[in-house]
């Protein structure tokens, strides 16, 4: 059995490879058989999260579980538990801090490559941390990016984003001074921002009638990131998970109070990609939704296991789990 600490995984983290994955895990039937969603356990002093897939493709299946508790503060970690499926052997144990934000990223590029037009883009982009630097690189290996414009609250933070992703995407990387400064014009937009007060982070009528829009900030009940109005616009709505967008992001509870048929307006990841939902990929408001899911978690995290297994990089335990037979 193999264990990869956080820092195998930052070490491992390969971006192309997780596209790849996903893709791959998204091209095939994706059920809820396979992929019931979030399993919820909560105190109201601790909590967990549950998060299973059995992916169609691939040798692993198993679990990503997210732990909290808040007596001393908030405090969380992150477990996947991964299992052979043809023995249910238990084959690793990786710490999921980091797969996360690779995974996120990864799948948000599969999502925007199926909606977002075919030439150099301006880009505009809402934040300057962790998520938005990952989802600026992993966006620049599947679109063309002509410029990017980057808006963050803290101006040094903003300015050290334009500066690492000027020299490292070749084009030009401007901070701005504001979200709208940063979206007007943009073909391609990137939510990447918690807002402070859950308020949406960008305005309907700063967007053009053509953008592209990769909404990663919404993924409870509770949390806004883009405003019901421009929901209210989309040609057309992707999710990585139909029923947990549709039904678990803030953003379209509050659409669908305000009377947006969002049902009839989002499709899946999986049916775009396997052909079933079309996409006119430069006419119309398109906008790719995450909230995240266990498949995603899953497949990439046997990605960094196999790539653990070529490098040597990695805890091999002299322990494991009983396997019975039944």
């Amino acid at each position: 059995m193999l264990f990869l600490t956080d820092a195998d995984v930052r070490a491992l983290s390969d971006l192309p490879a997780a596209i790849q994955a996903v893709r791959a895990a998204y091209s095939t039937a994706v059920d809820e058989k396979r992929n019931p969603g979030r399993i919820f356990a909560d105190s109201g002093r601790e909590w967990m999260r549950v998060m299973p897939s059995v992916p169609s493709s691939g040798r692993l299946f198993g679990a990503k579980s997210i732990n909290g508790s808040f007596a001393d503060g908030l405090r969380v970690s992150y477990l996947i538990s991964l299992f052979d499926k043809e023995t249910a052997d238990l084959v690793a144990l990786v710490d999921g801090n980091s797969v996360t934000g690779l995974r996120t990223a990864a799948t948000s590029a599969v999502g925007a490559a199926t909606i977002a037009p075919d030439r150099p883009l301006m880009v505009g982009v809402i934040g300057s941390g962790f998520e938005a630097q990952s989802h600026t690189t992993a966006l620049s290996l599947v679109t063309r990016f002509a410029s990017v414009r980057v808006f963050s609250p803290t101006p040094g933070n903003r300015e050290a984003f334009a500066e690492r992703f000027t020299a490292e995407l070749g084009v030009p990387v401007t901070a701005v001074d504001s979200a709208q400064a940063a979206t007007e014009g943009a073909d391609l937009i990137l939510c990447a921002a918690r807002s402070r007060d859950e308020s949406p982070t960008v305005k309907s009528e700063w967007v053009s009638a053509h953008a592209t829009i990769v909404s990663i900030g919404s993924t409870t009940p509770a949390q806004r990131e883009l405003p019901a109005d421009l929901i209210a616009r989309a040609s057309l709505i992707v999710a990585d998970g139909f029923d947990e967008v549709v039904h678990g992001s803030g953003d379209m509870l509050a659409a669908r109070a305000a009377g947006v048929d969002v049902e009839a307006n989002t499709a899946s990841l999986n049916d775009v990609l396997r052909g079933t939902r079309a996409v006119q990929r430069d006419r119309g408001i398109r906008i790719y939704k995450s909230t995240g899911s266990g498949l995603q978690d899953i497949v990439v995290a046997e990605a960094l296991v196999d790539l653990a297994r070529e490098r040597g990089i990695g805890i091999e335990l002299p322990v494991g789990i009983v396997t019975t037979r039944k």
